[in-house]
């Protein structure tokens, strides 16, 4: 890299500050956005959680126990909301089934032993895992997403067909293993993306800018 992972952090810091990411109440609430947000924009979701919260069902086993269809028209907002409930219950069922309901137990669980149980999940992926553990659990894994990927290979940082996995080690073999820290630079990193890295590049007062290399080639999606 031409700039370490710590100065691109400070960079974008100094340009946006403090993000104060992830939006909700509460680890659950920060649990059921997670899945709800998959393909759709966070206002969408805020409206599916209105609807549990209006309902009172924002805990693991109160929203367990509602059936399935009325599940699907709680979280209607969100979009896609027949897959979303299906994806939502199969993660209540291990909470609940593992855990009793019990956020503090399951975040007290080895991080990697309680990473591989949410992929195991049917619709729970290494992104939707990670933001659980990072956001709701504030433990030390970093979250990759489109926009972390992008940024760091449109500037020749990584090759553009690394691996989510890879990915991930590299920012945590890289930055102290702090969840805070991480927290705050994959904010900062979707701040950045949504605002200049976007499937057409808009470099023009971007902070990390100058630290394009001469002729960075645009490559298809990860």
């Amino acid at each position: 890299m031409t700039a370490t992972l710590a100065e691109v952090h400070d960079r974008l810091l100094a340009a946006y500050g403090p993000q104060h990411w992830w939006p909700g109440e509460s680890p659950f609430e920060v649990m059921v956005g997670a899945v709800l947000v998959q393909n759709t924009a966070w206002k969408n979701v805020e409206r599916a959680i209105a609807n549990l919260r209006e309902r009172d069902l924002l805990s693991p086993k109160a929203l367990f126990a509602v059936p399935l269809d009325e599940l699907e028209e709680l979280v209607r907002p969100a979009g896609y909301y027949r897959v979303k409930a299906r994806r939502l219950f199969n993660l209540l069922a291990m909470v609940v089934r593992r855990y009793d309901g019990d956020l503090d137990a399951m975040f007290a669980t080895n991080v990697h032993a309680l990473r591989e149980e949410l992929l195991a999940v049917n619709g729970v992926g290494p992104e939707t895992a990670d933001s659980i553990l990072l956001y709701a659990g504030g433990l030390p894994i970093f979250v990759i997403d489109t926009y972390t990927h992008r940024v760091l290979a449109r500037h020749g940082w990584i090759e553009f067909d690394v691996t989510y996995h890879d990915l991930q080690e590299h920012f945590e073999a890289n930055l102290e293993r702090d969840a805070a820290l991480y927290n705050e630079f994959h904010a900062l990193l979707v701040r950045v993306g949504h605002r200049h890295c976007r499937k057409t590049p808009k470099c023009a007062g971007c902070p990390l800018e100058h630290l394009l290399p001469d002729a960075g080639p645009l490559e298809p999606e990860w």
